[in-house]
């Protein structure tokens, strides 16, 4: 039973690091090979001021919620910017190790796959904190439809990045989630 888990968690790393593998090789905002500078930076003002528009909508907040929630996300995006590019580094350095076949060394992977383990519970620790502050201003139901929103937006940002992705990436079908549903109200 213990070895049936183990080969579980072993598989869903290297799922998961084999879906996320596209979005790493993607050009960063700012970053050198970035050609789209100021249109890059409207686009995302124009989503950032869309998605606060849908999320005050769809939650029915008020000014004050929205402020509030605002400055929760704020306060937290410094630490899941860290958790992302922590995690994006171990997925990069487990799937150079795998790619070494046999050779591949037993510790790292080993290693690698406790810091990938303890970068998960990290994260859940941030959702958590994160619901803590939001139970401060908003209802339970808004913050269940907040959550959901949030997981529709991630999924639809990665079939977006799959849709227009480098190396012939455009045209081909999204991943989706089985737990991600559309219209979440």
């Amino acid at each position: 039973m213990k070895s049936i888990r183990l080969m579980a968690m072993i598989g869903a790393v290297v799922i998961a690091s084999a879906a996320v593998s596209r979005l790493d090789a993607q050009v960063r905002p700012g970053a050198p090979g970035d050609t789209a500078g100021p249109r890059r930076a409207m686009l995302e003002q124009r989503f950032r001021e869309r998605t606060a528009e849908l999320v005050r909508r769809r939650l029915q907040l008020n000014d004050d919620q929205m402020a509030r929630l605002k400055a929760a996300n704020q306060q937290l995006e410094r630490q899941r910017v860290a958790l992302v590019t922590e995690e994006r580094q171990a997925r990069m350095a487990l799937r150079s190790e795998l790619m070494s076949g046999e050779a591949a060394n037993q510790q790292k992977v080993s290693g690698l796959l406790d810091q990938l383990m303890r970068l998960q519970r990290q994260r859940l620790d941030l959702v958590e904190a994160e619901q803590r502050e939001l139970a401060k201003f908003l209802t339970p139901v808004q913050r269940a439809k907040y959550l959901g929103l949030q997981i529709q937006l991630r999924q639809r940002m990665v079939e977006l990045r799959d849709r227009a992705g480098p190396g012939g990436m455009r045209g081909r079908p999204p991943i989706r989630q089985p737990w991600a549903r559309r219209n979440f109200r």
